[in-house]
């Protein structure tokens, strides 16, 4: 079996932030740049005090084909509260885009008391233009927080609908664990620009939210 050889005057690996290594256009030498599936880190926003929401307001564009938001140590001023997002378009700040989606969960009580997996149609929205739930019932005790995923496909089209994808694992105020599944569309073909985070009621009181680009 022939062994593959590297020319070594054709290698371009100089270190590069966010890059990776791999074979360039003479198929027998290495260079430095993107693969699939990778993310670019774009904004980190962390709060340093309360807040009502938390806005990304640039960058979301044609770049890149999805979008990638993390959060981490979500917590609500608010016992109890629902963690939810909207988007807009252009440089609208209304944050009220026509949207369906749909929710279920599974959960499990701290005093294993209770467990379950449950869809909550309570919880979905049909062409609304209110905020999306995508985690609930967030408890605002020291130790509590909720953190998770959310992505965001093709925010650009003027072809297509919007869909996105959140899962969320909350501690609940009732002292649960919650695993959370929210997905949906934005029902508009006019690209997307704009997303913002609330909780249902009260301030996010801290937390750490960060924006990738999906290569």
């Amino acid at each position: 079996m022939a062994l593959s050889k590297v020319n070594f005057n054709s290698m371009n690996v100089t270190p590069s932030a966010s890059k990776a290594i791999k074979f360039n256009s003479s198929n027998n030498g290495l260079e430095t740049g993107d693969l699939g599936g990778q993310l670019i880190l774009l904004e980190t926003q962390t709060l340093s005090s309360a807040a009502s929401t938390v806005s990304f307001t640039s960058n979301i564009d044609s770049t890149y084909n999805s979008y990638m938001f993390k959060f981490y140590d979500v917590h609500p001023a608010t016992d109890s509260q629902n963690f939810t997002f909207q988007t807009d378009t252009g440089t609208n700040t209304n944050y009220n885009q026509t949207v369906t989606g749909t929710f279920f969960y599974a959960d499990h009580s701290e005093g294993d008391a209770s467990n379950g997996v449950a869809y909550n149609g309570g919880r979905d929205t049909e062409q609304s233009t209110g905020f999306i739930q995508i985690a609930q019932e967030v408890g605002n005790d020291n130790d509590q927080s909720c953190a998770g995923t959310l992505e965001l496909f093709n925010p650009a089209s003027t072809t297509f609908t919007k869909h996105f994808m959140a899962r969320t694992n909350c501690y609940l105020g009732g002292d649960f664990t919650q695993d959370t599944f929210v997905s949906g569309y934005f029902n508009t073909t006019t690209a997307i620009t704009r997303l913002q985070f609330k909780f249902a009621s009260g301030n996010i009181d801290a937390g750490t939210f960060k924006m990738y680009g999906v290569v």
